[in-house]
């Protein structure tokens, strides 16, 4: 009992030091055992092993799609958050006039920013996108434009017009597709390396069961059959 007496007073100035900090745990958290150890659950840290190539020219044609992702991925978590603030907007309003004039606000906000940066995605960066908003939103591009009809359609048929030259009814299928395995495998290292702000899918995607999946898979043949197949 003393012994635990001692350990609560050491640790005591931790404890009141903590609660005055902004990202502050609760003492609730914090646990005294019986070998007296103090332990602090933390957050879970993902870890991945070094991604190897079998070529020079894997690796140039993996870090070619890498640029790609990473110029799509901003767009695709814009089109999931901007999808949620217009929900939590339109809870609340019962008239057809005032939903569209809210959609229509929206969508004038997003073409202020956004319109003339998308308009500079290549095609490939285009196809990305529209897979990647898939994910993000758990519904197809085409999905999305035919729900909110008066204020996506616009945006994004104004913003991307080479990109509609695509089909928007394309899915995110890494479980089925060895491209979007790479997509995937892109974004999760992109997430640790703080190169990409990660969110969370609306779909299932089990990661660690994708790297088993496609342990032998050919990057090289996966990306060069696309090129072969639409940039040819």
């Amino acid at each position: 009992m003393k012994k635990n007496f001692v350990i609560l007073v050491l640790f005591l100035p931790v404890f009141l030091f903590a609660q005055k900090q902004e990202n502050k745990q609760s003492i609730d958290e914090f646990y005294i055992i019986k070998n007296d150890s103090l332990t602090i659950p933390l957050d879970e840290v993902l870890v991945l092993d070094r991604r190897e190539f079998k070529s020079k020219k894997e690796r140039r044609y993996y870090y070619w799609y890498y640029k790609k992702v990473q110029k799509a991925y901003p767009f695709a978590k814009m089109a999931s958050d901007t999808l949620l603030h217009i929900n939590q907007e339109l809870e609340g309003i019962k008239s057809n006039r005032k939903r569209k004039k809210k959609i229509k606000n929206i969508q004038a906000y997003m073409e202020g920013e956004f319109s003339e940066q998308l308009k500079k995605l290549t095609k490939t960066e285009g196809r990305i996108l529209i897979k990647l908003i898939h994910r993000q939103t758990g519904e197809t591009m085409y999905e999305l434009i035919k729900e909110y009809r008066s204020g996506w359609k616009a945006f994004w048929y104004n913003s991307t017009a080479n990109m509609f030259r695509l089909s928007l009814k394309k899915e995110y299928l890494p479980a089925e597709e060895g491209l979007d395995f790479i997509v995937e495998d892109i974004l999760q290292r992109s997430f640790i390396n703080g190169t990409l702000e990660k969110q969370e899918p609306k779909i299932d995607i089990d990661y660690f069961e994708l790297l088993s999946q496609y342990h032998d898979i050919d990057i090289e043949k996966e990306i060069s059959d696309y090129i072969d197949k639409y940039m040819k």
